[in-house]
């Protein structure tokens, strides 16, 4: 059941976040001498402290990461409001404006007018990308980039092929891989073994599965695995290195 919304609350908090982020920046070495690209770095670790808390689900340290996200956004919106170009009200209305705009069958679509998609909306929007793909960042990680571009071509009806076809493509790739991996006239292997990646990305998500939350999760029982192993090793006085293949093949095995 949901908590109702107290407005009040959250209005009183934001003005008091305000406050103490404007005398910081008067009054606060640290915070005047911050910019637009100084605190680039500080929000990528933000964001990524905050997804971890997320994936360990503690709620504690989930609020904690939103209120050091927020602060970053409140940063920037202080820069913008210094240089005469917008404030955060600005940017929480331009929010609330693009969501409703966004959601005509919420917000007054009129009955029998056609639904259009997403990717669609956007493109419609004043100041919205003017191709499906513009809105893809060029510094996205490259796993989150495919997936992100698979599934905007997908909402505007582009799919290259079902979950079936991309596995037996990729099959057959990572045999003609096979065959010629070792071959030193080959210049484009990097790109074919891109081509395994992304479509291996695309039957994920056909298999409505994200790729990068499932390979979490393995990179997180590896390491929970592997530190038994590491653990296992040194129990013995010996060193990973000293071990045969067979040996630590042995312990992995043990250590699930």
């Amino acid at each position: 059941m949901a908590i109702k919304l107290d407005k009040q609350k959250h209005a009183d908090a934001l003005t008091r976040l305000l406050d103490v982020m404007d005398t910081l920046r008067q009054k606060c070495p640290w915070d005047k001498a911050q910019t637009w690209r100084s605190i680039r770095p500080n929000s990528l670790e933000e964001m990524y402290e905050l997804l971890d808390a997320i994936e360990r689900n503690n709620t504690n340290e989930i609020k904690k990461e939103i209120g050091d996200v927020l602060l970053q956004l409140v940063f920037y919106s202080i820069f913008a409001r210094e240089e005469d170009k917008f404030d955060l009200a600005d940017a929480m209305n331009a929010l609330s404006d693009k969501l409703i705009f966004r959601h005509p069958h919420v917000y007054g679509q009129k009955e029998g007018e056609k639904q259009l998609s997403w990717e669609q909306l956007k493109q419609k929007e004043k100041d919205g990308n003017k191709t499906v793909l513009g809105g893809v960042p060029a510094s996205l990680p490259s796993l989150i980039k495919a997936y992100r571009i698979q599934d905007k071509v997908k909402n505007v009806g582009f799919e290259r092929a079902n979950k079936h076809e991309l596995i037996t493509a990729i099959i057959e790739r990572l045999q003609r891989l096979d065959a010629i991996e070792n071959d030193e006239k080959l210049p484009d292997i990097e790109e074919e073994w891109g081509k395994v990646l992304f479509d291996v990305i695309g039957a994920t998500r056909l298999g409505h599965s994200n790729p990068e939350n499932g390979l979490e999760a393995v990179c997180g029982k590896f390491i929970a695995r592997f530190n038994k192993l590491e653990e296992t090793v040194k129990s013995t006085k010996k060193d990973i290195k000293d071990l045969t293949q067979e040996e630590l093949e042995s312990i992995w095995k043990k250590s699930k």
